[in-house]
């Protein structure tokens, strides 16, 4: 039965055994898949595992199933603040703050997170440390405090089994995340997004659910994200909060400050990952043009340019002169003096030996 599953696992989380918590709630889950205290409950031993994503995204399961269940909204508030996902958190604590108007520790999270938002519009000075000990909640101990200080930058994975393969692509204003799962109807495809999370779930009757739920590289606007699900596949929009080109999906230790992308006027093609070198046309130009320039030639491929170089830089008269000259001449003569070609026909000139001989037609 799922209540002695679920009782198992209350106990196992007073003896601090929270892996075991988590596997007895799953287990649980599985028997009854409607419960919002199950889900609500494994928010809470996957936060004590640090397993910040897996408990947004169990918080926000048990929200969806209880909209009035204030604990929910403790819990999601708290994983997002530990994400550093400052406004997402006051959201949630909000939220939960209305239902149980009673309950000081959303009235203290609250303050918690408009200090760190401050911050991060550069209201306040930025502290040492991101999250400090006494940023955990009230009935927090030391302990716990201390462990959520020391990974509050740490780098957060996603757990996602590969049933479903994605890819993503990007332009300068916007990620588009594709989750190719075919034939799946759109109220089995739950999707939300967090300041800098995406949180993807599909539940197939009798299948292990889908999660999805990484840690984006970059910061998003939620309010103007939105997915479509398709015949083949489900496909995510995810609006940047800022024009930068994002390396990769998710948010890594190693992730780089890149710089703002310049958005040029009209339509661009989305810009896909590669791993092939660009190549800095304008320079190549330069150096072809270059080579040419300096390309040493003899006999008359160097007369020939010569020849080119004059035509190329006179003005209309000479021009006219060494056309005229050359064609009238049957290419004997080469003169650039107008006045003195242009009233006349230019008779042919051989070279010393040789004579002209006319062709017969």
């Amino acid at each position: 039965m799922a209540s002695d599953l679920a009782a198992k696992a209350k106990e196992a989380f007073i003896d601090d055994h929270f892996e075991l918590a988590v596997d007895l709630y799953s287990e649980a889950i599985l028997i009854d898949p409607n419960n919002p205290l199950l889900f609500s409950d494994r928010a809470q031993a996957n936060i004590k595992l640090h397993n910040f994503t897996e408990a947004v995204a169990d918080a926000n399961k048990a929200i969806e199933l209880d909209p009035s269940n204030p604990k929910a909204y403790l819990r999601k508030g708290t994983a997002c603040f530990s994400l550093e996902e400052y406004q997402t958190a006051k959201t949630a604590f909000e939220a939960g703050s209305k239902l149980a108007p009673e309950d000081a520790r959303f009235t203290d999270w609250i303050k918690k997170c408009d200090k760190f938002i401050a911050e991060e519009n550069g209201e306040l000075p930025t502290q040492s440390d991101a999250i400090p000990a006494s940023a955990v909640a009230p009935s927090s101990t030391t302990k716990d405090a201390e462990q959520v200080k020391n990974i509050s930058n740490e780098m957060i994975t996603a757990t996602a089994k590969p049933k479903y393969r994605h890819e993503f692509y990007q332009k300068p204003e916007e990620v588009v995340v594709t989750i190719f799962a075919k034939g799946i109807p759109a109220n089995n495809v739950s999707v939300s997004y967090g300041e800098q999370i995406l949180s993807v779930t599909i539940d197939v009757p009798g299948e292990d659910s889908y999660i999805f739920q990484p840690r984006l590289f970059g910061k998003i606007v939620p309010a103007r994200c939105r997915f479509e699900v398709l015949s083949t596949k489900v496909e995510i929009r995810l609006t940047k909060a800022e024009p930068i080109h994002w390396t990769s999906l998710e948010f890594g230790e190693n992730k780089l400050v890149v710089q703002r992308s310049i958005v040029p006027a009209g339509n661009q093609r989305p810009s896909y990952p590669s791993s092939r070198p660009t190549k800095d046309w304008d320079k190549l130009e330069a150096q072809v043009k270059k080579e040419e320039k300096d390309e040493k030639l003899d006999g008359d491929a160097a007369l020939n340019k010569f020849f080119r170089d004059i035509y190329k830089d006179a003005d209309e008269d000479t021009r006219r002169a060494m056309s005229k000259s050359f064609v009238e001449s049957n290419g004997t003569v080469l003169s650039t003096n107008w006045k003195e070609v242009g009233s006349k026909v230019v008779e042919g000139t051989p070279p010393d030996g040789m004579e002209m001989k006319k062709w017969e037609f």
